[in-house]
């Protein structure tokens, strides 16, 4: 019976070390294919710019947006997975104060009963952990979708034909800051942000 308890508190550390993960811990990659209205000097002899990714997730609201709502679903989840476990924990703390008053029968039925609730409530934990997950995903794909859009538009106003990622630690071991166009990208994606934002408040106010 003090095995069960145990186990439980094992659980519940292995659920919230699971539950803490970090969604950003993976930098998004960003496939972009054009950019930048700057530094015309040095787009003369070449088509090519660059974006600091770092900077672009840094700066960029919808990835505030986004790392917001990854939190509000992770402080949810973690919330009904704490309130199932402190109620089983609650059962097992009362089949052990009354185990000696029971039969044997009686005690091995109930600590059976504890068991498969423990199993559904790891089952319960795996299941939240893998909602997040996809939420993530799909909060990430439409970030990627927004860039990508954006910068195929504004590689076309500039005649770019390629546009490359760039972070400490990637391949690009040195880069011409000339070409470096993350800060008029970054604005004209803010522009945009806000741009739908106040268009999404206000079909809200007209749908009321």
């Amino acid at each position: 019976m003090k095995n069960l308890s145990i186990i439980l508190n094992v659980v519940l550390l292995v659920a919230v070390a699971y539950l803490y993960v970090a969604h950003f811990s993976n930098s998004v990659e960003i496939k972009s294919a054009e950019a930048g209205d700057v530094n015309s000097e040095a787009f003369q002899n070449v088509s090519i710019a660059y974006i600091n990714s770092d900077s672009l997730l840094t700066n960029y609201k919808l990835t505030e947006e986004i790392e917001q709502k990854l939190a509000e679903k992770q402080q949810k989840f973690e919330k009904e997975y704490q309130n199932r476990a402190q109620g089983l924990q609650q059962e097992i703390n009362d089949f052990q104060r009354t185990a000696a008053n029971l039969t044997v029968a009686q005690g091995k039925a109930l600590e059976e009963s504890l068991m498969q609730k423990q199993q559904n409530l790891m089952r319960y934990q795996e299941s939240l952990t893998q909602q997040l997950r996809q939420e993530e995903a799909k909060l990430n794909e439409e970030l990627y979708d927004k860039v990508s859009d954006y910068l195929k538009e504004y590689g076309k106003k500039n005649n770019l034909e390629l546009v490359l990622t760039y972070s400490r630690g990637s391949g690009v071991l040195y880069a011409n800051d000339q070409l470096d166009i993350s800060k008029q990208v970054i604005e004209g994606l803010n522009e945009a942000y806000a741009s739908d934002s106040t268009k999404t408040e206000t079909e809200e106010k007209t749908a009321e």
